[in-house]
């Protein structure tokens, strides 16, 4: 049988999703506690790598079992053996033609940024500290110039191993409350650092180093070396993804804090 669940992770301690050889992974110590469970060794895939130090709200995974368990069974029985920063939220049975990266339609990040002079100490590895004065208004008015179909060559890591930089930025936005800044992106699919690239590059704009025309001068000129810094990972969440509604994927509430 083929199971769908939903991860939520703290990634601070970790590698990143992906498991390693080197170091430890979110995607490693799920499937070691799933395997206890089944009693068989499984192995998951998911909807989104996420990098070291990024968090997860809503990851989804898949993966096969012929092991006899109701969902409870699993879901206890998992979390009882993963570590206090992993959980799984949900998990129920999916048709064969699912897939968590091949069905998705869409995937949706947050980049949360603490705008203030003095550093963060109890969230300090929750959000992006940034003690310089930030305009949000215009830092909305340049992530505009990205929606829709774009080559994001610019905002592409040196080491992305995707075929091409082609994707389709289908929502946008960038929010004040108080001294939280939230950056909200969803798309078909993102590159290797794209999120953390835009949001370096709205520093620029929100400080107003540069205008926010800038943002369509990054996508025409193709080139990472004239973008903004790639912003900190610990402000970084994977808040959810997409399926068409034939899947009948519960939907991810958002837990009650940094305005998810």
């Amino acid at each position: 049988m083929k199971y769908a669940a939903c991860i939520e992770y703290d990634g601070t301690a970790y590698y990143g999703w992906q498991r390693l050889s080197h170091g430890p992974s979110v995607q490693a110590e799920v499937e070691k506690s799933l395997s206890k469970v089944g009693n068989h060794k499984i192995e998951l895939t998911c909807s989104g790598r996420t990098d070291s130090g990024v968090h997860g709200i809503g990851q989804i995974v898949h993966f096969e079992s012929d092991a006899i368990r109701d969902q409870k069974a699993w879901k206890m029985g998992c979390n009882t053996n993963l570590p206090d920063d992993i959980t799984m939220r949900w998990i129920q049975p999916v048709i064969d033609d699912f897939h968590a990266r091949f069905s998705a339609k869409s995937r949706r990040y947050r980049y949360i940024i603490i705008n203030q002079v003095t550093r963060p100490a109890i969230i300090y590895n929750k959000v992006c500290w940034f003690k310089d004065s930030l305009d949000a208004d215009l830092m909305h008015q340049a992530a505009q110039m990205l929606l829709g179909e774009n080559d994001f060559s610019s905002f592409r890591a040196a080491g992305c191993q995707a075929k091409h930089a082609m994707r389709e930025l289908q929502e946008i936005s960038v929010s004040r409350e108080g001294q939280y800044i939230y950056v909200d992106i969803i798309a078909n699919a993102f590159l290797h650092h794209m999120v953390r690239n835009i949001v370096g590059s709205l520093f620029e704009v929100g400080k107003q180093a540069k205008a926010p025309e800038w943002f369509s001068e990054l996508l025409e000129i193709k080139d990472r070396n004239q973008a903004g810094i790639t912003a900190p990972a610990c402000g970084l969440y994977f808040v959810s993804v997409e399926y068409p509604v034939e899947f009948d994927l519960p939907k991810v509430s958002k837990p009650p804090f940094f305005g998810f």
